[in-house]
């Protein structure tokens, strides 16, 4: 240094956090080019640009520090202190200086894979030559999981998965029956405009934090801590959660589930109301809203339907339904359940708390049904280990073990009494679905919770899970029934399978029945369908069969029957007879649920025999849905129009017609548009114009509701170039 210019503190005149293009090389650019967006163990880089000289590193020592949470904590691992490498303490957090130029200054830093993801800030303390010191508050960052990090716990190491899971912003729900799956499209939109502060916000809001603020910001680092404070602030049983949940069939005062068609909604709803729970929510609402978060936060997430789900309320393994003597299926004591379908979701990564080889998909549960350590939440439980009967492995792998894979028993009340009719074991847990891999087909996952129905494979699980539950239950109510093979041997294609392909035998009887459609079952036509009686026996038979319909919701809850009948048919030996049976519309209609599915029983029975034989089917109508052109090639910035063709399906008017439309990057808030009357079958169509805002493949999802369906949907799918 010259003589006469004295050596002066190094003073920060501007900080470069380069968030374009680091959130570029960390996967965020979609969340924002103006904000820092950064990943856990990966570096990013920032460059300093001082007032009064350039750094000399044998002068100058410069000092980071990032701190995250309201209470940081060297101890807790919320406020990290480091310096350049080779120079600093024992922190895990690394900063490496890449370029020093005359005033100004390059430098990579990096946060360890297992640091807790939030927001934090970053700060520098400089001390120089003779004394001087200067500090400066660098600016805030956000620090999210990272699936590209083979050291971060929710490491996946395909790219296709990696884009599916973490990258992609919609995709596909399946609802409806086995016999019919419908794909529900979905606007999961993670990256959209403020959703990253609103699922910050959500962590904030959870009893956790609310308690112990300082813990709760330490153990963000973990992917299974966060997956169970997520889980339960989704719904709102125990805390100002994002949803309420309503299988009451009112929503006069909030939106019927079945019209939402993404998250964004949900979650700005949620955020501009002072996090007051947004009514209303079900199965699939919840999981998919966890899903936004989830992929929002970086941790690998996938929507999951399990069709003929059980609902194994008192913990036994046994779903137990109760029906009367014409064949209606009634609400049971006990509340255990078959849901038509259920959603939830699974996320990837690694568990460390579980025995060696339980790492990678688990589920996560938000619908509030049964509470885990307290709170409504449930999971993360390891597939692998559902599929092998671990039962007793953290967190709630009994009960998702019973969604997919328990038994059940079907009882005849009359007279004040219970009578066992039969015990299924392969009714529960079907045609366990995802959305595939950058593709709209669907992936038939069942394999991975399950081995194959009525192999011994099989049995052989379920027997373990039940030995593992006796072990550590102690004696109550339901123990001494608890062994399902005590007293009713199990049958594969028992009469309570509902759509089941095969005709259904009754053992003592000798009878089969089963249901057959004689054609598509749609909505607002009647239902033309004929019950097959096979006489198998060498004996006459003379049979009374009870005969009735009910609507149900999706959960598995009956309404009120709509419909009954009641067949005398004599059968003899070997000889199959067809009963025909047609339910008028006008006999449905008013009864019909938003599910739209219908049960149909018959509950038979021989002259001076106490024996009955139950034989069920769930039809699912089905409807048109809605088609959407583009007109043209779609180019960021430059408008774009879309024709969307709608039309009412019944046979009568239908009012109050609203159609909404949304897609991320195409959309910037959902568009509702009032159509008002549509005449009986008839066809119309609008169009509309919008401005795409961001490249590469996207999304429309439109829905229909009226007063008299809620839920006619449909989509396209989008390719948005950047152009010149």
């Amino acid at each position: 240094m010259a003589q006469g210019c004295p050596i002066t503190g190094l003073e920060v005149a501007l900080t470069d956090l380069q968030s374009s293009q680091n959130n570029v090389q960390h996967h965020t650019e979609e969340i924002s080019v103006d904000r820092l967006v950064v990943r856990r163990g990966q570096a990013f880089s920032i460059t300093l640009y001082f007032k009064n000289r350039g750094f000399q590193p044998g002068m100058d020592s410069i000092m980071f520090v990032a701190e995250t949470g309201p209470l940081p904590d060297l101890a807790k691992g919320t406020r990290a202190v480091f310096s350049f490498t080779g120079s600093g303490g024992p922190s895990p957090w690394i900063a490496s200086l890449e370029a020093n130029r005359a005033n100004s200054l390059e430098v990579s830093l990096c946060a360890p894979p297992i640091a807790a993801v939030g927001r934090y800030l970053l700060k520098i303390r400089i001390d120089s030559y003779q004394g001087f010191v200067t500090a400066y508050q660098l600016g805030e960052f956000i620090l999210l999981f990272n699936p590209w990090c083979p050291a971060d716990a929710v490491y996946l190491e395909s790219e296709p998965q990696r884009q599916e899971y973490v990258v992609n912003d919609y995709g596909f729900i399946y609802q409806g029956s086995k016999s019919w799956i419908r794909p529900c499209p979905w606007n999961y939109g993670q990256f959209e405009e403020n959703i990253i502060d609103i699922c910050l916000e959500l962590l904030e809001k959870s009893l956790n934090f609310q308690v112990d603020p300082s813990t709760d910001c330490a153990l963000r680092g973990s992917p299974v801590y966060i997956s169970r404070v997520v889980c339960a602030m989704i719904n709102s049983n125990d805390d100002s959660g994002v949803l309420n949940g309503n299988w009451s069939e009112n929503y006069v005062d909030g939106i019927n589930p079945a019209e939402w068609t993404g998250s964004v909604a949900i979650l700005k709803q949620w955020h501009a109301t002072g996090c007051q729970p947004v009514r209303y929510g079900q199965c699939w609402v919840f999981a998919a809203v966890m899903c936004t978060v989830m992929r929002c936060l970086g941790i690998p997430t996938r929507v999951i339907t399990n069709f003929d789900s059980g609902h194994d309320t008192d913990g036994n393994l046994i779903i137990d339904e109760y029906y009367d003597n014409t064949g209606r299926i009634l609400e049971n004591m006990k509340k255990d359940t078959v849901w038509n379908f259920h959603v939830w979701n699974e996320c990837w990564m690694a568990r460390k708390d579980l025995p060696p080889g339980y790492g990678g998909w688990q589920v996560l549960d938000a619908t509030p049904q049964e509470t885990s350590n307290g709170l409504y939440c449930c999971g993360p439980a390891s597939v692998k280990a559902i599929k092998e009967g671990e039962i007793d492995l953290n967190y709630d792998t009994r009960f998702a073990f019973s969604m997919v894979n328990a038994d059940c028993m079907s009882w005849l009340v009359y007279g004040g009494k219970e009578q066992k009719l039969h015990q299924d074991t392969a009714t529960v847990g079907n045609f366990i679905s995802t959305k595939s891999i950058q593709s709209d087909e669907r992936d038939d996952i069942t394999e991975s919770y399950k081995y194959e129905e009525g192999s011994l494979q099989e049995r052989e699980v379920f027997l373990k899970a039940l030995e593992k539950l006796q072990a550590t239950r102690s004696q109550g109510p339901h123990q001494a029934n608890s062994n399902p093979f005590s007293s009713v041997p199990p049958r594969h294609n028992s009469a309570r399978s509902p759509d089941s392909p095969s005709l259904q035998p009754s053992d003592v009887l000798q009878v089969s029945l089963k249901f057959e459609l004689l054609d598509s079952p749609k909505m607002g036509q009647d239902i033309n369908f004929v019950l097959l009686a096979v006489n198998m026996s060498p004996q006459f038979k003379d049979l009374k069969l009870n005969l009735s319909a009910q609507s149900l919701l999706h959960d598995g809850s009956p309404l009120v029957p709509f419909w009954q009948d009641t067949a005398f048919i004599t059968l003899f030996p070997k000889e199959e007879k067809s009963y025909p049976c047609k339910i008028l519309y006008s006999q449905y209609s008013q009864y019909l649920s938003t599910d739209k599915l219908i049960r149909i029983s018959a509950l038979g029975e021989e002259k001076n025999s106490p024996e009955k034989i139950l034989v069920n089917k769930i039809i699912t109508l089905t409807f048109p849905g809605i088609m959407i052109n583009v007109l043209g090639a779609a180019f960021v910035n430059q408008p774009l129009t879309v024709q969307v063709v709608f039309s009412n399906p019944l046979s009568e008017p239908v009012e109050d017609c609203v159609l909404t439309l949304e897609g991320s990057g195409l959309f910037r808030k959902q568009q509702r548009v009032l159509i008002g009357v549509l005449k009986p079958h008839h066809k119309a169509s609008i169009t509309l114009k919008t401005v795409p805002f961001k490249s590469g493949q996207r999304q429309i999802q439109a829905n229909l509701r009226s007063n008299r369906f809620k839920d006619i949907k449909g989509y396209k799918n989008v390719y948005v170039d950047i152009g010149l």
